[in-house]
């Protein structure tokens, strides 16, 4: 369940910044994979919660509509966010593995204040000078991790609708990217983009690259 003590009890120990951390896009076809880092005002976990911040969880688990209305109140709140990425290219030279820990390795840098302490979803990110808690399934149960699950959706989301009108076909409005029936016939039909990961399975019978 969705809760605010993991925070309370790391302030408690006179920690002040916090910082939520999330990927999307980790298993899309095509595009970037995004990281999201995100800092509250420590007293945003002291003071009466507003009745939105129930509502926040996984973005995986909320419609379009709800992410975006919760994207706009997590920005609202808080103190700095980081938006980091790794492209397409960087995926297929180095793997999907190591690209989603050097894109949270960007958002984390391009945040305006140094953590305290990095909430991570999922398993530990190597190589960071901060001290860090590993939460698996932590979009959906610390906060923070999951307000920067949003604003990662979110912004991912986006860009892929305005790729969706340089590359025409693939309906990436609608799949975002990932591996959908109708994203495979396109792929049939097409070929692959310039920024389709040549490293993934494009084609149910075949590895485009071997």
């Amino acid at each position: 369940m969705m809760g605010f003590e993991t925070e309370e009890d790391l302030l408690n120990q006179g920690l002040v910044y916090l910082a939520g951390l999330d990927e999307v896009g980790r298993g899309c076809l095509f595009g970037p994979v995004v990281a999201a880092s995100i800092i509250f005002p420590p007293d945003f976990f002291l003071r009466k919660k507003a009745g939105w911040t129930r509502e926040v969880t996984d973005s995986k688990l909320l419609p379009p509509t709800k992410r975006i209305e919760l994207a706009r109140k997590i920005m609202g709140e808080a103190y700095c966010v980081g938006i980091g990425s790794a492209t397409h290219l960087e995926i297929d030279q180095i793997n999907i593995y190591w690209a989603t820990q050097l894109a949270m390795k960007r958002a984390l840098s391009n945040l305006d204040q140094q953590p305290d302490m990095v909430l991570v979803d999922g398993y530990p990110l190597k190589g960071i000078n901060y001290p860090q808690v590993a939460v698996p399934q932590g979009d959906r149960k610390v906060f923070s991790i999951a307000a920067a699950s949003i604003v990662a959706k979110v912004f991912r989301d986006q860009l892929l609708q305005v790729l969706d009108r340089l590359y025409p076909g693939y309906g990436l409005s609608e799949n975002k990217g990932y591996a959908t029936e109708g994203h495979y016939l396109a792929l049939e039909k097409l070929g692959p983009s310039p920024l389709h990961r040549r490293s993934f399975k494009l084609f149910k019978d075949r590895m485009l690259i071997r």
